[in-house]
Formats: C-alpha cells, structure tokens, sequence
C-alpha cells in the first residue's frame, strides 16, 4: 500500500487543512504587500500632484504679472504712437507754412501692429 492510502482520513484531512491555512497566510501577505504598494504609490502621486500644482501657481504667477507689465507696455506703445502721429502733424503743419520739406517718416508698422512678427513687417518695408 502506497502513503496516501495507508494515511487515515483524518490526516488527510489535517493535511488539506495546514495546506490551506498555508496557502490563506500567502494569500494574505501577497495582499498586504500590494496593499503596501499601492499606498506608496499614492502617496508618490500625491507628492507629484502638489509639486505641479506649486508649478502652476508659480507660472500662474508669473502669467499675471507678464500680463501686467505687457498692458502697461501696450499702453505706452499707444501713448507714444498717439505723440508721434501728433509731432508728425505738427511738422507736415510747419512744412506747409513754412514751405521748408520736413523729412516726416509714418509710424513703423510694429509699433501699430505688434502681433505680427517682427521679420514680416521688415519684409514688407522691404518690398514697398
């Protein structure tokens, strides 16, 4: 007779029974070890989350006052171009009056046209 035929059914059965409880402990840990993992992993992204979100508000930040300084700056442009086209004025006035030729330039394009490019209003003082 062969072990397992010789064994009782109770030692069969104690047996299935530590093979169980052995194989429900390694179910537990492989559990509380993917446990442990993904509460690492939250608070990994949780740290990620609140570095960009500090990024953010530092280019938040930095958007408004950018933004702020290009108004003010806007605002000049049209000051200035407003003084300009006044001085300009001025001297086709005094060119009339006078009859002297005043060398009277118009204002530059992005001074008037600040969104477009640089090189494309060159290029049309280029061509004209």
């Amino acid at each position: 007779m062969s072990d397992s035929a010789a064994l009782v059914p109770d030692e069969l059965k104690r047996k299935r029974m530590v093979s169980n409880r052995e194989s429900a402990r390694r179910s537990r840990m492989k559990k509380q070890q993917h446990l442990e993992e993904l509460i690492g992993e939250v608070a990994r992204l949780k740290s990620e989350n609140a570095q960009a979100e500090m990024h953010v508000n530092v280019l938040t930040e930095q958007y408004g006052k950018v933004e702020a300084e290009n108004a003010v700056l806007r605002a000049e442009v049209a000051q200035l171009a407003e003084r300009l086209k006044s001085t300009n004025m001025y001297l086709s006035l005094f060119e009339v009056v006078s009859g002297v030729k005043m060398d009277v330039e118009e204002i530059p394009d992005p001074f008037l046209r600040p969104w477009l490019p640089v090189c494309t209003a060159q290029i049309n003082q280029c061509n004209c």
